[in-house]
């Protein structure tokens, strides 16, 4: 199951993620999302726990915790919808 975690600190790390949820069961993966220009975190992530019922004891235990100074955000994670690209082709003159 993959897992939503918001509201992060930004000086959250993807191993102290991955330690947080650990305590519920086998993280697969845990990422922070950063800004593609700058490269700095954007306060939120997500995490894959291979076990369903981990994920979701995880989910109960971890949503309004208080992580780094923050009231954590922690839910299924929604599946991504499509955008249009970006820019356009209208002309601008």
């Amino acid at each position: 199951m993959k897992i939503y975690v918001g509201n992060l600190s930004f000086d959250t790390t993807e191993t102290q993620l991955n330690e947080l949820f650990s305590e519920f069961g086998e993280v697969h993966d845990a990422t922070l999302i950063t800004d593609r220009e700058t490269g700095r975190p954007r306060g939120f992530g997500f995490v894959e726990m291979r076990n369903d019922q981990a994920a979701r004891e995880a989910i109960g235990a971890l949503d309004g915790k208080e992580v780094g100074g923050r009231s954590i955000k922690v839910n299924e994670a929604k599946a991504r919808t499509e955008r249009p690209a970006r820019g356009g082709g209208r002309n601008r003159w």
